[in-house]
This record gives structure tokens, C-alpha cells and sequence, in this order.
């Protein structure tokens, strides 16, 4: 058998690399091969299906925050190895990569999924959910799949299942390495966390893919619509964090001390000026204070005030700018109050932007999934993802999957205790993911 992995010329060597991506995307079957391997497909995708909603009810019943996902990893790990693709674990701490081979020459891509949970107690009162408490910030909270990972997860694996099927795999061109991350909602402790450790680590070595995909959930979208957009789809995102010191005092003379809180409540508002009166109306930033502690008591002004908050930006110039107004404002506003302000602003992820050419050939693959006018194109999320850390090593794809049952409201949005993704959104994204991944491996196939 020839060795499936066996080097071909990179995209921008090989002539007509974006033509041929895009007519094998535009062009019925998915697939062409011996013994109709789109059929194949089909076959193998509806019976799939049971498999990957019972894995998203199970890992839904079971969230763990990230870092954490021991049992998870365990799960994908094991269900991996079953199917013959060479695993890896423990990659970023609780991390899984997956290489699965196919029986042709060809081209590596990468599909990537993340596995971490919320600390959201769950209010869906579904009969799978969540009943996990664990400790965040010194409480215990609940945890909660929020966000939607527990699709991703369960997606990636029906594809992993459906790629690997043997009168598949025996015809396709290629390879695909699989990255179930953790920690995509980040980790309290210091150090690289999520896709940024897990390519610290190794994870494109020594399989190093020419481009990589994924999907996120989208309540904003009905079951069987996807958006898929170019540019910046997500925001990068900052920390921000400001400390205020200001001089204790009994709460009866506060002329005796100079007050935090009321000098923090400032702040906030002069933050919200930024958006209004320093950038550009055609930017999307969010300044957003989250945050604010100070004081024990009722009757003592607190010689400290704490604020957290995230910043949000689409262009490295504005984050800029942003982030020298934040230090502007809250310091000369604390010195106006006879107060001291700190301010740090930590990076957090960069801005995820979809790579011009492959988006082209995800677009027409997805159009034949969900139909053209299911096919939609949004406007830039201000949410952040660390998928972006991924796609500045390689060019990168991300689109949205529709999660909401059609004709009804979103019974929640993400990281809400309500949130519950329609279960009909994973054939959907099964789908979807199955054709963007064909396709791609059979136009860099020799």
C-alpha cells in the first residue's frame, strides 16, 4: 500500500490547488473513488449518528472545567484507539491527538475539538444534565457544558468514527490529525493553557498539518444552518484588571480617607468612553467591567477596590490604543480622587481570523450539506477563541453551527445555565464536518 502520508507538493506549489479544493466541493458526489465512496459516506454518517448523540449526552452528564477533563480525555482516547488511529494523551495536561491514516497518498489536515466545561450550574432540566459541583475561586460551583463543547466533542469523534470506517479509510487520500484540547476557557493558574500549550507541546509534531478546521455551536443560528464568514470571526480577547488604592476610613467621615469604591465607580464610567468617544465608530470593541471588590463591611470605606473586566478588539491597532486609554483614564482618574490606580492587561487569545482560500472551499462543501440559502455569512463574534492560536500556525477555517430548534426561541444563549443545543444540530455538524475534511484531503491527494 502506498504510504498515505507520503509527501506531495505544498498547495501554493501545486497548480490549481484552490481550483481543484473548490470543484470537488462544487461538484457532486463528495467524493469520487472506486465503489462510490460518497455513498460510503452517507452510509456510514446516518449510522453514526445514535452513536454521537449518546457520547454528547454522556460527556453532558459528566462536564469537567479545564485541565480537569481526565474522564473525557479518557473517553476520546478509548474510543480512538478503537477505531485503529494512533493516539497520543496528555498533551497539555489532559489533551488527545489523533492521527488517523488513510489508505492513499495525500495531504494532512486537522480537525480540532475542545473539551472543557463552564462553572455554570445547570437550569436546563434535562434528563442528562449535569449534577457536577467542583471548586472555582475558592467556592464550590457547579459545572456546566455551557458552551457547547460537548458537541464539538462528540461531533469530532462520530467524524473520527466515519473517516475510519474500513471501506473508507481504505480510499482516502491523506490523513487527519484530531486535537481534542482542553482548557479553550481558559485556566486560572499561570503559563500557557489550551491550543497555546498544546502547540508548545507537540501537537503538530511530527504530523505537521496544512491546515486545520473546526465549529462552534451558535444558538443565534436554527438547526441546519451554518454561518461561515471570512476575515476575523472572533475577537482577541484581554484580561484586564485594575487595582485601586484609596485610604481606609470609618464610614461616618469619609473625609478622613479617600474612597475606592466611589473612586472605582469612576473609572467605570470614564472606561465606557473608549467605545463612545476615542475609536472609531466603524470598530468593534467592548470594554467591559465584570468585576468589583472591595470592603467587608458596612460602615468602613475599604482602602482597596479591586475591578476585573475583558477587552475586545478586532485590530491590533485599536487594541492598542485601547489599552493605553484604559491606563490613561483609571490612573488619571484615581490621581483626580486623591486614589492610585494599577492596571494590568494580560492577552489572553489573539483575533481568530479565517484563512481567504480554504474558506472558499468550506463554503461550497457546507452549501451541499445545509443548501445555499441555509449558508449564511454573520458579522464578526466578539466572543474569543484560542482556535486562533492554531490557525497562525497553519491557515485555518472555523464556522458556526446552528443549534436552535427551528421555529423557536434559543431556550438560552452560551455560558447561560440554560443553554441546550437542539440535538438535531449534530447530524448537522457530523455532516458538515465529514464534507469539509473529504473534500480538502481529496484535493491535495497526488
Amino acid at each position: 500500500m502506498p504510504d498515505p502520508l507520503a509527501r506531495i507538493p505544498s498547495r501554493s506549489a501545486r497548480p490549481g490547488g484552490l481550483a481543484l479544493f473548490l470543484s470537488m466541493a462544487l461538484a457532486p458526489p463528495a467524493f469520487a473513488g472506486p465503489g462510490d465512496l460518497d455513498a460510503l459516506l452517507e452510509e456510514a454518517v446516518g449510522e453514526t449518528i445514535a452513536a454521537t448523540v449518546a457520547w454528547r449526552r454522556d460527556i453532558h452528564a459528566h462536564p469537567e472545567l479545564g485541565e480537569c477533563e481526565q474522564r473525557t480525555a479518557a473517553l476520546v482516547a478509548r474510543e480512538l484507539e478503537s477505531l485503529g488511529i494512533e493516539v497520543r494523551t496528555g498533551v497539555a495536561g489532559t489533551g488527545v491527538v489523533g492521527l488517523l491514516r488513510g489508505g492513499l497518498p495525500g495531504g494532512i489536515c486537522a480537525w480540532r475539538a475542545d473539551m472543557d466545561a463552564l462553572p455554570v450550574t445547570e437550569a436546563t432540566g434535562l434528563p442528562y444534565a449535569s449534577r457536577v459541583t467542583a471548586e472555582w475561586g475558592g467556592a464550590e460551583v457547579g459545572v456546566m457544558h455551557a458552551c457547547g463543547h460537548d458537541v464539538h466533542t462528540a461531533v469530532a469523534l462520530g467524524v473520527a468514527t466515519v473517516l475510519a470506517r474500513e471501506e473508507v479509510r481504505e480510499r482516502l487520500p491523506g490523513a487527519v490529525l484530531f486535537l481534542f484540547q482542553p482548557a479553550e476557557e481558559g485556566h486560572p493558574g499561570p503559563g500557557l493553557h489550551g491550543a497555546a500549550r498544546m502547540l508548545a507541546e507537540g501537537a503538530f509534531e511530527p504530523h505537521r498539518p496544512e491546515a486545520i478546521f473546526g465549529l462552534h455551536v451558535s444558538p443565534n443560528l436554527p438547526v441546519g444552518a451554518i454561518a461561515a464568514m471570512g476575515g476575523g470571526v472572533m475577537a482577541a480577547v484581554d484580561r484586564l484588571r485594575i487595582d485601586v488604592h484609596g485610604r481606609q476610613a470609618h464610614g461616618a467621615y469619609p473625609e478622613d480617607g479617600v474612597d475606592p469604591i466611589v473612586t472605582a465607580s469612576q473609572i467605570i464610567l470614564g472606561l465606557q468612553t473608549i467605545v463612545s468617544r476615542t475609536v472609531s465608530t466603524h470598530e468593534r470593541v467592548v470594554v467591559t467591567i465584570g468585576k468589583l471588590t472591595a470592603g467587608n463591611r458596612f460602615n468602613i470605606i475599604p482602602a482597596t477596590a479591586e475591578l476585573l473586566g475583558t477587552v475586545r478588539t478586532h485590530d491590533e491597532r485599536v487594541q492598542e490604543r485601547v489599552h493605553e486609554r484604559i491606563e490613561e483614564i483609571a490612573v488619571g482618574v484615581a490621581g483626580a480622587m486623591g486614589a492610585r490606580a494599577e492596571v494590568t492587561i494580560e492577552p489572553v487569545t489573539p483575533v481568530t481570523v479565517n484563512d481567504a482560500e480554504l474558506l472558499i472551499g468550506v463554503r461550497a462543501s457546507l452549501a451541499r450539506v445545509v443548501g445555499a440559502a441555509n449558508l449564511r455569512v454573520e458579522r464578526p463574534h466578539m466572543g474569543g477563541e484560542d482556535f486562533a492560536y492554531f490557525a497562525r500556525e497553519v491557515p485555518g477555517c472555523y464556522f458556526f453551527l446552528g443549534t436552535t430548534a427551528p421555529g423557536t426561541e434559543a431556550p438560552g444563549r452560551i455560558h447561560t445555565p440554560t443553554f441546550a443545543p437542539d440535538e438535531g444540530a449534530l447530524e448537522v455538524g457530523l455532516r458538515g464536518a465529514t464534507f469539509v475534511l473529504g473534500d480538502w484531503l481529496t484535493a491535495h491527494s497526488p
